[in-house]
């Protein structure tokens, strides 16, 4: 019964990153995938990086369903990644549908690697 109520409450949870390059993978897979309850488990949640997560899912959101598929269907291209602490890397990556290069960090937040896209806004101040 307890193995049983165990397995139930694993329903829609999400495993924990082991490492930046993991966390990384995880949020940018779900962010193709349309799965902003995912990305959001792999994002440093303060307000810039909700506000940022939030006009990601309403311009996914507002794609036509083509699109949507192509980005499922995408692969993800890493660039670079690059330690740049031990609590902190860089993740530079395109996927194969649109070819455009985005850096975000995933920083280490009480011993969880999470995605910080405040990233995004310093690059484009550059």
């Amino acid at each position: 019964m307890a193995l049983w109520l165990a397995a139930c409450n694993n329903d829609g949870t999400f495993k924990k990153a082991e490492d930046a390059q993991d966390a990384g993978r995880e949020f940018i897979r779900a962010s193709l995938d349309g799965n902003y309850d995912k990305a959001r488990f792999y994002l440093f949640a303060d307000s810039t990086n909700q506000m940022l997560l939030e006009k990601w899912k309403k311009d996914f959101d507002g794609l036509p369903q083509e699109s949507k598929k192509k980005y499922e269907e995408a692969t993800i291209l890493p660039i670079n990644i690059q330690t740049v602490n031990d609590s902190v890397t860089s993740y530079t990556y395109a996927n194969s549908y649109k070819k455009d290069t985005t850096t975000i960090r995933i920083v280490r937040v009480g011993g969880d690697w999470l995605v910080d896209l405040k990233e995004i806004l310093q690059s484009g101040r550059k």
